[in-house]
């Protein structure tokens, strides 16, 4: 094989797909990028088993064939040549050559036999959206997945379609965060469970334009995203997602409205007094037109009075102040309303038209004076 690619289209690509690449396995040949240049076009694959990622770069192949190398080695020998033309060429041993410039690296590749290419999939259902809601989705989200692998469907996302509607739903047991979009077109029933590794990494390689599309596709164990060159295959997590339906209650006895930023910043402030791995909670006293918040540590106290709206009866209650951050930070709204019942139940900061929800659990905090 001998190809030749710019450094900017060959580096791109190779970032693309080792997103893909395992770390931790016994089988060597999934620490591999597969350059195979078989068929007319310079495709390159990364593939973990659960993860799949091919993408197609320009450049000219001047011998077809296919060869597999180390993904740690590869990135690092690309990403360090002179920004030029770049050549890779092999033989029959496997032997692989690449120069740029007066640049020359000899490294050896592994046979493709034994690689595992992104399955072929039979692809039932497809929805289009642009690149930019998804993006904005996952961020929007993706915060409130669980990191501990004791309960696996926590781990990842629920992707629930009904008609011409997209519900994206994640939780840790502690919070709940739901957004929810408008599509072009109805289309069939559907909930998936998708990873969130997987949504991870499709959203740091989807460049993200407003007028650039991303189509996915459904089976009942993979889901597939191809945006520009790239397709992006993973399983899906089985199993029952969580009934939450029951937990959306529309009941309140306060609403309140608040200028997002400054709730934001208050609560941030008051957070340099946590030392990480506390669990103080930041406790929001709620009165006619002022919530006084406040936190105590042992690193000291902090006090301060923002203005609200509100509706219903005043209320005193305390929660995780992380969790009311990564919540705020995602809102893109100037003000957001916060809806409460009473100390233990659940707070929802959400919109009219409930485009996004956010639930979070408050925390007891009567050993706080």
């Amino acid at each position: 094989m001998k190809l030749v690619c710019s450094k900017s289209n060959l580096l791109g690509g190779v970032q693309i797909v080792s997103k893909a690449v395992s770390n931790k396995t016994t089988m060597s040949i999934l620490e591999c990028i597969m350059v195979d240049a078989t068929r007319g076009r310079i495709t390159l694959t990364g593939n973990d088993m659960d993860l799949g990622i091919e993408t197609i770069i320009e450049g000219n192949i001047v011998e077809k064939g296919a060869i597999a190398l180390d993904a740690k080695i590869f990135l690092e020998i690309v990403r360090k040549l002179p920004d030029s033309d770049i050549t890779i060429e092999t033989d029959a041993s496997y032997k692989t050559v690449i120069t740029c410039e007066k640049a020359k690296f000899t490294i050896i590749g592994k046979s493709g036999e034994d690689f595992s290419y992104l399955p072929i999939v039979e692809k039932e259902d497809s929805i289009v959206i642009s690149q930019f809601t998804l993006k904005e989705v996952v961020r929007q989200t993706i915060f409130s997945i669980s990191d501990n692998d004791n309960n696996k469907l926590m781990t990842g996302e629920l992707f629930e379609i009904k008609g011409n509607e997209m519900k994206v739903v994640s939780l840790d047991g502690h919070r709940i965060s739901i957004r929810k979009v408008e599509l072009r077109e109805e289309c069939n029933p559907k909930k998936v469970v998708v990873p969130g590794k997987t949504l991870n990494e499709v959203s740091k390689i989807l460049p993200g334009g407003a007028d650039s599309f991303v189509t996915i596709s459904f089976t009942p164990k993979h889901i597939v995203f191809e945006f520009d060159d790239t397709t992006v295959v993973s399983r899906l997590i089985e199993g029952e997602y969580f009934r939450i339906d029951q937990m959306l209650s529309s009941d309140y006895e306060t609403k309140v409205k608040i200028n997002k930023k400054e709730f934001l910043n208050c609560i941030d402030r008051a957070t340099l007094l946590v030392k990480e791995g506390d669990k103080k909670p930041i406790i929001m006293n709620i009165m006619d037109d002022i919530m006084e918040l406040k936190i105590n540590s042992l690193l000291g106290s902090m006090n301060e009075d923002i203005d609200i709206e509100k509706q219903g009866k005043d209320l005193m209650i305390g929660f995780n102040p992380k969790f009311l951050i990564d919540a705020l930070r995602v809102i893109d709204d100037e003000e957001v309303d916060l809806y409460m019942v009473n100390p233990k139940a659940p707070c929802f900061i959400k919109n009219q038209e409930e485009s996004y929800i956010y639930l979070i659990l408050p925390v007891n905090f009567t050993t706080v004076s």
